[in-house]
């Protein structure tokens, strides 16, 4: 017997939504909004200079998997190695245009860059594909 997905169904868990729903939404719709994992906890970063922080980790990870918003979880990383990441790199441009490259510490650049940078690191990323490989050189 096959089973259908009831497309009607939320994607999200019922407990996840109401704690989460609204800023995941948000974060939908905001160019650069993303959660980020670390150590520390997690930040889900909705809107230009807005943020909601906490530490149920684990729940709105995979609420924001299921609702297909971009995750980047360094908690696997070596801490120096994150540590150059956050201080030596960019940061997300979230609801606002990034800088001009080269990008570096004090600047915004795309969450695709930043979130390659990470992944190139070993961190999970969800919910952003890879960048396209160059070409092959003849």
């Amino acid at each position: 017997m096959t089973r259908r997905h009831n497309t009607r169904a939320p994607l999200i868990a019922p407990d996840a939504e109401d704690r989460y729903g609204h800023y995941i939404r948000e974060a939908l719709t905001t160019e650069g909004g993303h959660l980020a994992i670390g150590r520390g906890g997690f930040t889900l970063y909705f809107a230009r200079g807005a943020y909601l922080s906490g530490h149920d980790c684990e729940t709105i990870k995979t609420a924001c998997i299921a609702a297909g918003l971009p995750v980047i979880d360094s908690r696997g990383l070596a801490f120096d190695v994150v540590r150059d990441l956050a201080v030596r790199g960019p940061m997300v441009a979230v609801g606002e245009p990034a800088s001009a490259p080269p990008w570096g510490a004090f600047s915004y650049a795309p969450l695709a860059a930043v979130a390659a940078a990470f992944r190139a690191a070993g961190a999970e990323v969800w919910n952003l594909p890879p960048p396209a490989s160059a070409a092959p050189r003849e």
